[in-house]
């Protein structure tokens, strides 16, 4: 049953990458207004999923110092992934190009794949907090996703072909998923390891990528609205570790 729910969920996510389709029909102006504040929202979502739920978990199973080495390796993992993998988390529809299209495709790969390890490694040691990763990631793919999407038809892809191409790079979570699962029932240690090298990473892509993209805006009313939905997405995790505790 538990490899029922980690494969719905992954799944899930992975079909998250097909929100481009909804861009074909929302004018530029209001989709960029939209995505912004999924952007602090997300942001949000993540600080609150990695301090309020991974954290927490992590540290009741393990020694305290060893989570934050984990952490720390978290973060420095996730900076050269983005860095010299090209795993990059454009949020504007008109961002730049990335060197190649299809290594942009690679890299959004390399990225779901992590996501599925991640979710699984998280049901494993906890429901809820398998639930609670699962829709933290899921916040974080909706502006991630719209501007990959963007990026693939700037590349010179039709909608057709950026759509599929994203949803096939999107399935990488499901194997990855998988692979996490059946490690899992190897060895405990793995789970004790992916949770604080999760949260490092949902720190790493908060604070690295959106919360600088939401600096970048000089309207004072998008940006108090941008900082409205951060705060939204903190509360979220508020509210479902209230939730899930009780």
């Amino acid at each position: 049953m538990l490899l029922i729910w980690i494969l719905l969920s992954t799944f899930l996510v992975a079909l998250i990458s097909l929100i481009g389709i909804f861009t074909l029909v929302i004018k530029s102006n209001l989709l960029s207004k939209i995505l912004f504040n999924l952007i602090g929202f997300s942001a949000g979502s993540l600080l609150g999923s990695a301090f309020l739920h991974i954290l927490p978990e992590s540290l009741e199973k393990t020694n305290s110092t060893i989570v934050f080495y984990y952490v720390i390796a978290g973060i420095v993992l996730f900076f050269l992934l983005e860095r010299y993998f090209y795993w990059r988390h454009c949020h504007e529809g008109n961002c730049d190009i990335h060197a190649f299209t299809y290594l942009n495709l690679v890299g959004d790969g390399l990225h779901n794949f992590i996501d599925g390890m991640i979710i699984a490694a998280s049901f494993v040691v906890s429901f809820k907090i398998g639930v609670v990763t699962t829709l933290a990631v899921i916040l974080h793919e909706i502006p991630q996703e719209l501007g990959d999407f963007g990026v693939l038809l700037y590349g010179g892809l039709s909608k057709q072909k950026a759509l599929l191409y994203n949803f096939i790079s999107a399935l990488t979570a499901v194997l990855g998923a998988l692979i996490a699962y059946f490690i899992s029932g190897v060895t405990a240690a793995f789970s004790n390891a992916i949770l604080p090298l999760a949260a490092g990473g949902f720190i790493y892509i908060a604070t690295s990528d959106l919360i600088p993209e939401l600096h970048k805006e000089k309207d004072l009313k998008r940006s108090t609205g941008a900082f409205i939905a951060f705060l939204l997405g903190i509360a979220l995790m508020v509210i479902t570790r209230t939730l899930l505790h009780e």
